[in-house]
């Protein structure tokens, strides 16, 4: 598997990378971006957190605003940031060019129905073919994985990391779609990914895997007070009643005053990366 080095930036003593290259699962091309910490220059492996950005974003978005490399720098951590949907001529979009389906709104599921199944095979994306280049072309060490990301994203690495358990020693989230089976965005997606089966839509919501077995050992969320999506698209209430039910520790913060924004992100994303260092060490 090759890939074309877009940029790269000296940041913090390590460097700040974008990639390209052709993914068998899209059909597409894909983007994404690599810091790589100063340590990296040792030869060592270091553990990898993954980010998974939400609607309408790239992986441009938490790359430029998320304030993440100087705790990488410092902890060691290599930070990996996918794009949010295939990209290219040729890639269905959303009919009347929605900001919540299509591109830029993968959903990190793959897609089952006409005529998104070809192109929208996020889920796969994700939990094996991009893993299997950044084992090949960077210093990761693939037994220290973590994953975190905001709002699809947190939907994402929550249900990713319930998929696949034992891969990943930390699991975070900022402002998550807490469970797709009851909100707009949720039903939207889908619905027009997987078609009306509402039952396979329980592989892709965090609160029904919980509910079915599935589980971590622990949570970190982070969840803006002034979020303007929280009480209709977020519910994070529904997380913590399954957490609960199932005895899956989770540390629920509410963050008075914060919005959906990258102002609440990269505020509390230094939290986040040292939570996962700690349980990454070793």
């Amino acid at each position: 598997m090759t890939i074309e080095t877009i940029s790269t930036n000296r940041s913090f003593g390590g460097v700040q990378g974008v990639y390209r290259h052709a993914s068998r699962e899209t059909g597409t091309d894909m983007v994404f971006s690599v810091y790589l910490p100063p340590q990296a220059e040792s030869g060592a492996k270091l553990p990898v957190v993954w980010y998974l950005s939400g609607l309408t974003c790239t992986h441009a978005n938490v790359t430029e605003k998320g304030e993440f490399r100087r705790a990488c720098a410092e902890l060691g951590l290599i930070l990996v940031a996918p794009d949010t949907s295939p990209r290219g001529e040729g890639v269905p979009d959303d009919a009347d060019g929605a900001y919540d389906f299509g591109l830029g709104a993968g959903f990190y599921v793959d897609a089952t129905e006409t005529p998104f199944a070809a192109n929208y095979r996020m889920r796969s994306y994700i939990e094996q073919e991009l893993p299997a280049l950044i084992a090949e072309h960077f210093p990761a060490d693939m037994a220290r994985q973590g994953i975190t990301g905001h709002s699809m994203g947190g939907h994402g690495a929550l249900t990713i990391a319930l998929r696949n358990p034992g891969r990943y020693r930390s699991v975070s989230a900022f402002a998550p779609i807490s469970s797709p089976l009851n909100c707009p965005w949720g039903e939207k997606a889908l619905g027009g990914y997987i078609g009306n089966d509402r039952a396979a839509w329980r592989a892709y919501d965090a609160t029904a895997l919980i509910a079915d077995g599935a589980r971590v050992a622990e949570l970190l969320v982070d969840q803006g007070g002034a979020d303007n999506f929280l009480a209709g698209q977020l519910k994070p209430e529904l997380l913590e009643q399954a957490c609960r039910d199932a005895d899956i520790p989770l540390t629920l913060r509410m963050q008075p005053g914060y919005d959906h924004s990258y102002y609440f992100i990269s505020t509390f994303m230094d939290d986040h990366l040292r939570w996962h260092a700690a349980r990454l060490a070793g």
